[in-house]
């Protein structure tokens, strides 16, 4: 374990590290593991042969702990200089009796323990009684006391709303959302202006249409006209011309 604790921290500072993954390490207790994780928030130390949670260290911040697959049968009260445990798995271990829970009276904001596959799980109306032990856990098993199943987020603990480093939302999709609406005001501006653009050129078109309509109507009236006034013209002339005929005729 020692050495996986050494790779794990990658040269950072042990109070640096927020999370450690020590799945498969084999060990009977814990060894390496100093109070000088003291920032540390997340452990995992599944399937590592542990028979005992002996040398556990002090550490303060931590919420998270893996400890399912193991050969833990109690020893809980250890844990008891995490006192902001929210999270623990102790499934696939040998917990025969529930009597050895009792040290996880004191974890206040203990909200999610698992145990299945463990020999305490058979004992007569055991979820009644693990609720009626620890008033403040919300899922057991991953189960409420109504047997709703936990959603994914809650069981990673994921269901908190995001803040920046100050403790505050952070505000800067609510203004990044606001300039796209400024975007959009403004695209949708130019779009009017695009539209009465060519709304105008459109109607000036229609005009020159509707002008040069009138100018060639005017024009084939005129031709109209012309050719009316041609047939008028030439009729009487050519009447005039077979009525001498016809009197020169008469005369010879």
């Amino acid at each position: 374990m020692e050495k996986r604790i050494y790779l794990e921290k990658r040269g950072k500072n042990p109070a640096d590290i927020k999370e450690l993954n020590l799945d498969n390490c084999r060990s009977t207790n814990i060894v390496g593991l100093t109070d000088e994780f003291q920032n540390l928030e997340t452990l995992s130390l599944i399937n590592v042969g542990l028979t005992s949670l002996k040398g556990f260290p002090k550490l303060p911040n931590l919420k998270k702990l893996e400890l399912s697959d193991n050969r833990i049968s109690g020893g809980f009260d250890i844990l008891e200089t995490s006192p902001k445990l929210a999270y623990l798995n102790l499934s696939g271990n040998k917990i025969k009796d529930l009597e050895s829970l009792e040290a996880l009276k004191s974890f206040k904001h203990l909200k999610h323990l698992d145990l299945f596959n463990n020999e305490a799980t058979s004992t007569e109306n055991y979820r009644e009684k693990v609720f009626k032990m620890l008033p403040n856990l919300k899922y057991l098993d991953e189960f409420d006391a109504e047997e709703h199943e936990a959603e994914e987020s809650e069981v990673d603990g994921e269901g908190e709303e995001e803040v920046n480093g100050n403790g505050e939302e952070d505000s800067n999709d609510d203004d990044s959302s606001e300039e796209d609406d400024e975007e959009m005001d403004d695209s949708v501006e130019l779009g009017v202006v695009y539209s009465e653009n060519l709304d105008e050129l459109s109607d000036e078109g229609d005009y020159e249409a509707g002008e040069d309509e009138e100018e060639d109507d005017d024009v084939e009236e005129e031709e109209d006209d012309d050719d009316e006034g041609g047939i008028n013209n030439t009729t009487p002339s050519s009447a005039k011309g077979k009525k001498r005929k016809r009197e020169d005729g008469e005369e010879n």
